[in-house]
Order: C-alpha cells, then structure tokens, then sequence
C-alpha cells in the first residue's frame, strides 16, 4: 500500500516522522560504539561499568521507541506479506482500515493510558536505577514509552486519513 493518496494531515505529518526517524537512526550507532566501549572495558581492561549497560538499553529503548512511528509511516513494518501481497491494493487497504480502527488505534490507547502514570509516578519517586553506580533520572528513559506512542498515533492517523482518502474519495478507472 505504498500508492496512497496524501492528505492535508499526512502532508505536514509525514516529512516531520521521516525527519525524526532518520535522526533517531544515528542512536544505532550511538549504540554501536556504546558496546564496543564496554566490551573493550570488560574483556580487555578487567573494567565493568554498569552505567555503561544501562546506557545500551537505554539507547536501544529510545532508538526502538522513537523509530516506530517513522517505521509505520514508511509502510516498512512487519506483516504477513505472503496473503497481503496477492490481494488486489483495495483490499489491502480495506484490511488496513480495520487493523488501524480495531486494533491498532486501541493498542495506542491503552499503551498511552498505562504508560503516562508510570512517568509520572517514577518522576515524582524521583526514582533511580537499583544497580550501585546506575543511572538516575529513571523517568527520562520511562518517558520515551508514550512519547513513542505519540509519534506512532500521530502516524497511524496520517496512514488511517490516507487510506480513507483511498477507499472513499479516489477517483476508480472504468
């Protein structure tokens, strides 16, 4: 379903999602020289720094998180390729328009109900890592959860006007 028509929303949407995700992919390689680093410290230098662990996950959070809405924006999530690419692209776009309304926008909705009161509560809490040497601010990295989920509705609704522009407003060749 890469041939949707734009829409006023997806228009403004969409640049900024695939801006924000190619900026997030530098956090790869962040990544990357995070666990050589630590690997060197470990193995060669007898060295284990577990603020440097806790980094690596953190990163992989923020990467994985913030990188999802770009991901469904650019129709490069996963699916089951092998039924969906033998249907005809209206109905694939009929089964979007379901898993987006019955599954999907939902999914968002109870990550994003749960997941405000746990920033929140770990904020207050002032809450830090239990490890000795760990890193504080445990709700910086807790706050990547709905800020991820944010960007992944701002994109499910872009993709949701897209294909409903598709199935009810395109105009069909005779």
């Amino acid at each position: 379903m890469r041939n949707l028509p734009q829409t006023a929303f997806s228009r403004v949407v969409d640049p900024w999602l695939t801006r924000l995700g190619q900026a997030v992919s530098w956090i790869w390689l962040l990544l990357l020289v995070m666990i050589v680093a630590n690997v060197l410290l470990r193995y060669a230098f007898s060295q284990g720094r577990i603020e440097f662990e806790e980094i690596q996950w953190h990163l992989y959070s923020i990467g994985f998180l913030l990188g999802m809405g770009y991901t469904y924006q650019a129709d490069a999530h996963i699916r089951v390729d092998v039924l969906h690419e033998r249907l005809t692209p209206r109905a694939q776009a009929w089964i979007e328009l379901y898993g987006i309304l019955l599954f999907l926008l939902p999914f968002i909705a109870v990550i994003l109900i749960s997941s405000v009161p746990f920033v929140v509560i770990s904020y207050q809490l002032s809450e830090i890592s239990q490890s000795p040497g760990g890193l504080p601010f445990r709700w910086a990295i807790k706050a990547a959860l709905p800020i991820g989920f944010v960007l992944l509705l701002l994109a499910t609704v872009s993709r949701l006007t897209r294909v409903w522009a598709f199935l009810f407003f395109e105009r069909r060749g005779s």
